[in-house]
């Protein structure tokens, strides 16, 4: 296990702040379009985490917009991830919230806020 973390350890990022499901995040993705690139903001609310230390970790993050869910799985060490800014911590009792997937309406949001 040395080996792997010795070799995986250059490319692991620094700034990646510390976040939980139940979070509400704004990530900030580098999109290229044709030979252009710029920042596209995707805000949402973490429903997942997954291998949350490596490489090979990401997370999900769910909004809704115009009554229709949109989700994204997010690499957490991609190149393509300019920043994470977590806007509100919040107080959830379980790791994955794939129950918000079938709440509607203003329930989804109905997440408190940590103390």
């Amino acid at each position: 296990m040395n080996k792997v973390h010795d070799a995986t350890s250059s490319y692991i990022k620094d700034n990646i702040p510390d976040f939980s499901s139940g979070d509400s995040v704004a990530v900030d993705v580098k999109v290229r379009e044709g030979n252009k690139e710029r920042i596209q903001r995707f805000e949402g609310v973490v429903i997942a985490r997954h291998r949350k230390n490596g490489l090979d970790g990401t997370f999900t993050v769910r909004k809704v917009t115009n009554g229709i869910g949109v989700e994204r799985i997010f690499p957490i060490q991609s190149p393509m991830i300019e920043a994470i800014n977590v806007k509100r911590r919040g107080k959830v009792r379980r790791s994955k919230l794939n129950y918000l997937k079938n709440v509607t309406g203003s329930k989804a949001a109905r997440i408190e806020e940590k103390r």
